[in-house]
């Protein structure tokens, strides 16, 4: 007799034989509006709980020590009895700490940086102690950004915050998602959209308004009154709303749900000032508030969606990371997420290029250092067939490392935490070691990016010195010889004619 294929006792699947009475029994009373303020009070109790984990006597987050071994085999590289015999030798160094007698002894990232520091100034000079960064460039502003949830992209944005920083780097996070995950998990404080990026993108077009006002009433025109929300911002700058972190060297603009207000508001302004550069809002005011040259790095964390937020998230970045899944699905979708890209910032410059032929002035365009995507949550035994498609099909726009699914992240994840912040006491050094692995692996990749990048601005600034220099010496030269040249005062040619005066002004028209 043929066995049901179902199971091995033959029962139906669980959708069968559903009785009603008793699922209406189950059932409970219709949602109205109210329902979901109580289950977002739900999960706001739930959030707190869980933010609270980990917080210190004031409530705030803190970020934990670092033990000897630790230093010297992720962030200083020097044997460990190099080390204390280096600490030994200058008591004015930190010492650390030790929790029993003769135990490891155990630093603050502050005192790590210190550490750091001084190892970069004595130490040999064929050791990379600081990381590189050329003088007289700005901040890198990179953008990680993607339209589909659940790519990684938020904990990819706060992972390489967290490695740069471990590196030496000064670093601002951005968080332009309303749901604020990235606020949470860097302990941010946000009461409303006054404390996120809202009041950078209301000044920059307030600023707009009121020099757009001026040449009306230059005109004679009536000019737009500006409301109150322009107001106040006009008074702010990027530093308002910059807020520090567990971390010492990573700051926050933080969002929170009011952020999303932004998503309306922006539209209503690009609609009654039609001249208004929304794109720009963002790093124009970055850039004028100074804000650029306090960092080494700036990560946009953008919202799962094409809106005007992250437009000016995409625009004002320098590097562009998205992160997808290996799945058909989200290999579909990123490539729909870069066919929006295209279209989207194809047509701002043909509206804006097309008005400055117009007027006759010179056109715009956009550009990236550099764009990659970044395959995250990997199983190479699932997965290894398409990863090898998708690298097949996107080129060297697909970062070759794939960040590795590890159950370390979501043990950090529980306690609202990144990997970086985890003890690795609560595991043991062998785990750590490998679930910290793929997002190291993940940090190389986009530092030999950034390196890369940054290299080739040094090259063109160094080309550009010696090309003012050359100019400036050919001048000189040009001078000398004309000075040479010239008959002396009361001599011939000091006339108005050929060679005299008229000739000096052709000169200095030229």
């Amino acid at each position: 007799m043929a066995r049901d294929g179902t199971g091995a006792t033959g029962g139906l699947p669980p959708y069968f034989n559903i009785d009603p009475d008793a699922a209406l029994a189950d059932l409970d009373p219709p949602t109205d509006t109210a329902g979901f303020a109580a289950i977002a009070g739900a999960c706001a109790r739930g959030r707190a709980d869980l933010a609270g984990r980990g917080l210190d006597e004031t409530g705030r987050k803190q970020l934990r020590l670092f033990s000897t071994w630790e230093i010297t085999r992720y962030l200083i590289p020097v044997a460990s009895a190099h080390f204390r015999r280096v600490l030994k030798q200058n008591p004015d160094l930190p010492q650390g700490r030790s929790e029993t007698e003769g135990g490891a002894k155990w630093f603050t990232l502050d005192e790590v940086l210190r550490l750091r520091a001084f190892f970069g100034a004595q130490g040999s000079k064929a050791k990379n102690y600081l990381p590189y960064r050329p003088e007289g460039l700005a901040a890198k502003l990179v953008a990680v950004a993607n339209f589909k949830g659940g790519v990684g992209k938020t904990s990819t944005a706060a992972h390489l915050a967290m490695s740069a920083a471990l590196d030496g780097y000064r670093v601002l996070v951005i968080d332009l998602d309303s749901q604020g995950s990235m606020t949470s998990i860097f302990g941010g404080r946000v009461e409303d959209e006054w404390q996120t990026a809202f009041p950078l993108l209301a000044r920059h077009y307030g600023e707009h308004l009121r020099a757009e006002n001026q040449r009306r009433m230059d005109r004679g025109e009536t000019p737009t009154p500006l409301d109150e929300a322009l107001v106040a911002a006009l008074s702010m700058s990027a530093r308002d709303v910059i807020q520090t972190t567990h971390w010492p060297n990573i700051d926050l603009i933080g969002a929170q749900l009011n952020l999303y207000w932004a998503e309306f508001q922006i539209p209503v302004w690009r609609m009654a000032s039609r001249g208004w550069k929304l794109w720009d809002a963002l790093s124009d005011r970055l850039a004028a508030d100074g804000v650029l040259a306090d960092y080494d790095l700036v990560f946009i964390d953008t919202p799962p969606a094409l809106g005007y937020l992250t437009i000016n998230g995409l625009a004002a970045s320098d590097i562009l990371l998205v992160p997808l899944g290996a799945s058909f699905l989200e290999f579909d979708s990123t490539g729909r997420f870069f066919d929006m890209l295209h279209s989207t910032f194809q047509s701002i410059e043909e509206g804006e290029n097309a008005a400055a032929r117009a007027l006759g002035r010179p056109g715009m365009a956009f550009e990236w250092d550099a764009v990659r995507a970044v395959v995250t949550r990997y199983d190479s035994a699932q997965q290894g067939e398409l990863g090898a498609l998708m690298q097949a099909y996107l080129g060297r726009t697909l970062s070759p490392h794939r960040q590795d699914f590890t159950a370390l992240i979501g043990q950090a994840g529980e306690q609202v935490s990144g990997i970086y912040e985890a003890d690795y006491r609560d595991f043991n050094r062998e785990t750590y070691a490998r679930g910290r692995e793929t997002f190291d692996a993940t940090y190389a990749a986009f530092k030999r990016l950034l390196l890369g990048i940054w290299r080739r601005a040094e090259r063109a600034q160094e080309e550009s010195r010696a090309e003012r220099a050359q100019e400036k010496a050919s001048a000189e030269r040009a001078q000398a010889e004309d000075g040479a040249g010239r008959p002396r005062a009361g001599g011939a040619g000091q006339g108005r004619g050929p060679g005299g005066e008229g000739n000096e002004r052709a000169f200095q028209d030229v």
